[in-house]
């Protein structure tokens, strides 16, 4: 089977690549040639070329075809528009990386199916990723155009710190510092590890059954936001001091990151993956968060401990735990 990942060295798209190479598959990059990125991919051919320049794209690939293209890059609905013009014809099955905060937010019951509404009204990332889906199925009624959706949700590897700050935070708890947690801490998160993630994702590609449908590829392991900070300093050996405060007051400080937990992180997201297992039924995430957790702190430790914290991030949590202590939080504008 051949292959295209646009893209092919980030998170998601190494651990897809490595496994997706370890199973025989013909895989080609397409990207810049700019860089390899964090990920050392072995084994995977790379056409140079900028997707977003539709010309220089359309040149690259002009002697190629494809069992499958994935794209893992296209964040709006014009970018989906240049896929469709690119790959009409040269593909069987095109998958679109979407977003498992495409989801009504917040859901009105859990778990999440694919049957639950899509809407979300508290993030534009969210809007727009929609928008890219509506363009796809309305591709597909109109001339067949052969697409799949995946939806993952807070997909990580161990250079993914996922927690809000990134490495800033895990400065902070190694200094002492206490760390901001959205809401009370109580709400419940899906982390999935990116070699899980991929085990679905390469088990949908040359998939006939999987057109006109759209998966989420989710762990089943849930966990609160309390107890993911907990995993994260007992790993470094430290007691954490967690500061709690609304998401709704963290937006009026930072709408990027506000945005960010009202229209995702701040509510429950459990997932139901009967799909996914139904159409890929190896399927089966196996790589619990606290083991994921000690890759990225060790990885971290390695290779952030020498730079400087954010200078936003961490003057956001001191400005946000200082107005709490002085009581200002709630009316800060």
């Amino acid at each position: 089977m051949k292959v295209l990942f646009i893209g092919g060295t980030g998170n998601l798209s190494s651990a897809c690549s490595e496994l997706a190479i370890s199973r025989g598959i013909d895989l080609y990059h397409l990207n810049r040639g700019k860089s390899a990125g964090i990920y050392d991919i072995k084994g995977a051919k790379t056409i140079i070329a900028d997707i977003r320049n539709f010309d220089e794209s359309r040149e690259a690939l002009k002697d190629y075809q494809f069992d499958a293209v994935v794209d893992f890059i296209a964040f709006e609905p014009e970018h989906i528009s240049t896929d469709i013009k690119l790959f009409t014809g040269k593909t069987n099955q095109f998958i679109f990386i979407s977003s498992a905060s495409v989801y009504q937010t917040p859901p009105e019951k859990l778990p999440v199916t694919e049957n639950t509404p899509v809407e979300n009204p508290f993030w534009e990332y969210s809007r727009k990723k929609i928008a890219c889906e509506d363009r796809l199925q309305e591709e597909y009624r109109k001339n067949g155009f052969p697409y799949t959706i995946i939806r993952p949700s807070h997909t990580y590897g161990k250079t993914l710190f996922p927690l809000i700050g990134g490495y800033t935070v895990l400065h902070r708890m190694i200094q002492g510092l206490p760390v901001v947690v959205h809401g009370d801490g109580t709400s419940v998160w899906t982390f999935t590890h990116h070699k899980d993630f991929a085990v679905g994702l390469v088990g949908l590609l040359g998939n006939k059954d999987a057109i006109n449908e759209a998966f989420h590829i989710t762990s089943d392991e849930w966990l609160t936001w309390n107890g993911i900070y907990n995993i994260f300093a007992g790993e470094l050996g430290i007691t954490p001091h967690l500061v709690h405060i609304p998401s709704d007051i963290i937006v009026k400080y930072d709408t990027v990151i506000g945005d960010g937990l009202l229209g995702d992180k701040a509510h429950s997201m459990i997932f139901d993956n009967t799909k996914i297992r139904t159409f890929v039924p190896e399927f089966n995430p196996v790589i619990p968060f606290r083991e994921g957790v000690k890759e990225i702190v060790k990885w971290y430790k390695e290779n952030t401990l020498q730079l400087k914290p954010d200078e936003h991030i961490n003057n956001l949590m001191d400005r946000l735990i200082s107005d709490l202590n002085n009581s200002r939080l709630e009316n800060h504008s």
